[in-house]
């Protein structure tokens, strides 16, 4: 048997994602499982914002991909991709991460997000305990106040802005990613790979936070051209499949296809976002991005695009217009694919896990 991983948090262990700390932390939990380490994934089944349920979700989506799962006491248990599934109420978290550390004896436990600092405390009076920021907002940082180990930012510019304690050691930790493809198994009804839309234009969970604002005058200014949506943190379909010019995707877990059938993404944020994953997504089917200048996005799309002020709508509607896409999409994919790389190497440099360890 292998050492022993746990990642601790409150949002829904996977397969459920919501948005990119999700899909970056299953990704990392299944290359440790890959490396024959054991793994748990403690979560839980109600959501930390407002203590809605997920479970229906859970139970559905488990079912729909055949996985067999145990249920007893509020407590769900399933394994996924190797990696060994717990789904709790809200207020066992904790208590539930206390029988996990006293059964089994953890190299490391990863943990971000919502109370996420009592988390890492409880953790590294064991363990070495991560703290992995996803963003620059007080609810990513807040894992600092609980001392992690290790600080894994998600990019240059979340490093630069956390302020870790004495204890703390902050490392620069991009996400993981996978090769593009690879999502034939769970295309969506009515998307694929042969309905390219030349010009196509695409967005990602457009929400005022993200953008939409700029969005409805872009699509209104643009009427030639196709804009497809994609549904993100919540639906907001009212608010565009009004437009002739829009198609919208509801939320799907097969992006692949539709990255492939656009030519340029949009990225069009109001807030400081760390380093989208979709703009690595897209850079590696060739499909370059137009950014905002907010945050990590410049450094997320580098050469592979263009970045604007989000308020200047006419420099937006001229590069969308004008940006060359064969030559920029090449340039996104020469700058995401070392981005598809072993990341347990990159934690065994920080000395959170043993080098030999790494698979």
């Amino acid at each position: 048997m292998g050492p022993t991983v746990v990642f601790a948090w409150r949002r829904t262990p996977p397969p459920l994602l919501i948005g990119g700390a999700e899909v970056s932390q299953q990704l990392l939990a299944e290359e440790f499982a890959r490396a024959e380490w054991q793994v748990i994934y403690l979560g839980s089944h109600e959501a930390p914002w407002d203590g809605s349920p997920q479970i229906g979700h859970l139970r559905t989506h488990l079912q729909a991909h055949g996985t067999e799962w145990e249920e007893a006491n509020g407590e769900i248990r399933y394994t996924w991709n190797g990696v060994r599934c717990r789904a709790v109420l809200q207020d066992r978290v904790e208590k539930a991460l206390r029988e996990v550390l006293g059964a089994v004896r953890a190299e490391l436990v990863v943990t971000s997000q919502e109370g996420a600092a009592d988390i890492a405390a409880l953790a590294r009076r064991s363990s070495r305990a991560a703290g992995w920021l996803h963003s620059v907002s007080a609810n990513s940082l807040d894992v600092l106040h609980g001392e992690p180990h290790v600080a894994l930012a998600t990019s240059k510019f979340v490093a630069e802005r956390a302020e870790p304690q004495a204890h703390t050691k902050p490392v620069v930790f991009y996400p993981p990613f996978t090769p593009a493809g690879g999502d034939e198994d769970l295309l969506t009804a009515g998307h694929s790979r042969s309905g390219h839309l030349p010009g196509g234009v695409l967005m990602v969970n457009p929400i005022p936070a993200k953008g939409a604002a700029l969005l409805h005058q872009l699509i209104y200014r643009l009427p030639g051209r196709q804009f497809t949506l994609v549904e993100g943190w919540w639906d907001t379909a009212r608010e565009f499949t009004g437009y002739p010019n829009v198609q919208w995707v509801p939320r799907t877990y097969a992006m692949g296809p539709i990255y492939a059938a656009n030519d340029l993404l949009l990225v069009p944020s109001q807030v400081e976002d760390a380093f989208p994953r979709v703009i690595v997504e897209a850079g590696l089917h060739r499909v370059p991005t137009v950014g905002s200048s907010r945050g990590g996005i410049p450094e997320a799309i580098g050469d592979g695009g263009v970045t604007l002020h989000p308020e200047d709508v006419d420099a937006w509607v001229q590069a969308i217009e004008s940006v060359d896409r064969t030559d920029l999409g090449a340039k996104a994919r020469t700058r995401a694919m070392p981005l598809i790389r072993p990341c347990l190497p990159e934690l065994a440099a920080t000395g959170l896990i043993p080098t030999a360890a790494t698979g």
